[in-house]
């Protein structure tokens, strides 16, 4: 699909292809929609962009994101699929103009030839993130939107891809910049002890409440409030946040006190809440209240162009922390190698092996990312960090037990490691729901890499 980047008169802006979606057949036939800001999203609910009455339909149905290289047609976790050609589809890449089918809905995606305009920043960097790629140019003029408001922004994008900086940023920009900036990571907090976090307890209304405690909507007050992890929010605790998020109020665990909090809340996650509305593990309206503006942070792999001031501004910040050389060969080949990463962990991940090849002066291989396969956990319970030395003089179910423990501690440490501690991700990647996650880590007595990564 073609695109062209248009500079000029004091502002930047990227061409896309004009795009709509056309209801062919259905309870809706006739209706239409353009793509906005190169999107269209499809479903029964009011925040769609094209709204169908389709019983059919889920509230969150599918999503079409225009790109350089085409239509990426993205279903939402719909109860009755989308399909195309009669296939079901998840993620698929489209060329030219197609028909999908939405439960008894027909659409048409029409690809015209005719130039959509999307604004870019002029700048090449807001704030701590960096990088002069349209992909980034497009962020920075949406946070540059909505830094001057009060009104509540949603930050979306996958793990490592800079959503707290994205947040730090619109703070610092904002006429709050004074004030606190109080960040609560929805993904570590157990469960029990997340309303009193976020709303604070008084003293003897749980055991352990030996005092007073302010939550982190009072802490927060006249500055910004940043959820991190907010998929991970227990769903019996999301009416509350929604009252104090619409009344400006907060009652603390224990009391029967209402207080008044100015507030400006900043949420971010790593999952696709429209999904989790369709599943029933989040609530549409907090989703309404939350998601006022929205912002998507790319992955690494969207904006690669980015990647030679990444790897220069990530090795001065380890040089700084670490205290080491970092004069390594940074050149046109390893940019090249680095081209063809696929970079699962983003920018996290390009941090984690400049710091590597900086500290230890050998330039790792560069591998996928991610919990460990089958395959490789089966050759890791075999080496010595997990092996079957002694088990042979234990009787067989004592020798499976002790096997399953080496292989459970073996494979939490490595899940970890790679997720750098973020026990919500781990979490998503075992399978597993975070109370379980973290019954094993204290089983096992595994910490938690709670180092915060710049660059993110």
């Amino acid at each position: 699909m073609r695109t062209e980047e248009v500079r000029g008169a004091g502002r930047d802006r990227i061409e896309l292809r004009h795009a709509r979606v056309r209801v062919v057949s259905g309870p809706n036939a006739g209706a239409a929609c353009d793509a906005v800001d190169g999107r269209i999203t499809i479903g029964t609910a009011e925040g769609n962009l094209l709204v169908l009455t389709d019983s059919t339909v889920s509230r969150f149905h599918c999503e079409l994101e225009l790109g350089a290289d085409g239509v990426v047609v993205r279903d939402l976790g719909s109860r009755n699929g989308t399909l195309l050609h009669g296939v079901h589809v998840r993620d698929a890449l489209v060329r030219k103009s197609v028909e999908l089918d939405l439960g008894r809905t027909k659409i048409r995606l029409e690809l015209g030839d005719e130039m959509v305009s999307v604004e870019l920043s002029s700048s090449r960097s807001f704030g701590a993130l960096i990088g002069s790629s349209p992909a980034m140019r497009a962020v920075y003029a949406s946070l540059s939107r909505a830094a001057p408001t009060s009104a509540p922004v949603l930050i979306t994008g996958e793990s490592g891809t800079g959503k707290e900086l994205a947040a730090r940023a619109v703070h610092d920009h904002s006429p709050r910049a004074k004030a606190p900036f109080e960040i609560v990571d929805c993904g570590g907090l157990p469960p029990t002890l997340a309303e009193s976090e976020l709303f604070g307890h008084d003293r003897g209304s749980f055991t352990g409440a030996s005092g007073d405690r302010a939550g982190a909507f009072e802490r927060a007050d006249g500055g910004t409030l940043f959820l991190d992890e907010l998929g991970e929010l227990p769903l019996e605790l999301q009416p509350k946040f929604l009252r104090a998020l619409g009344e400006g109020e907060v009652r603390r665990v224990g009391s029967g006190k209402v207080r008044k909090v100015n507030v400006r809340v900043i949420a971010a996650t790593n999952r696709d809440l429209r999904r989790e509305i369709n599943d029933g593990r989040f609530r549409a309206d907090l989703f309404y209240r939350l998601a006022v503006i929205q912002v998507r942070m790319p992955p690494l792999r969207e904006r690669l162009d980015d990647l030679p001031v990444l790897a220069s501004s990530l090795l001065d910040r380890v040089a700084k922390e670490r205290g080491v050389d970092t004069s390594m060969a940074l050149d046109e080949a390893l940019f090249a190698t680095f081209a063809r990463h696929r970079w699962p962990g983003n920018v996290r991940e390009l941090r984690n092996y400049l710091e590597q090849w900086a500290v230890l002066r050998t330039q790792p291989s560069l591998t996928q990312t991610g919990a460990h396969n089958a395959r490789e956990t089966v050759g890791a319970l075999s080496g010595e960090s997990a092996g079957f030395d002694g088990l042979e003089n234990m009787p067989l179910r004592a020798a499976k037990t002790a096997l399953l423990e080496r292989f459970e501690r073996h494979y939490l440490t490595l899940l970890l490691e790679h997720t750098r501690g973020n026990v919500a991700e781990a979490a998503r990647r075992a399978g597993v729901d975070r109370a379980t996650l973290f019954r094993a880590i204290r089983r096992y007595d595994l910490r938690r890499d709670d180092e915060a990564d710049v660059g993110e």
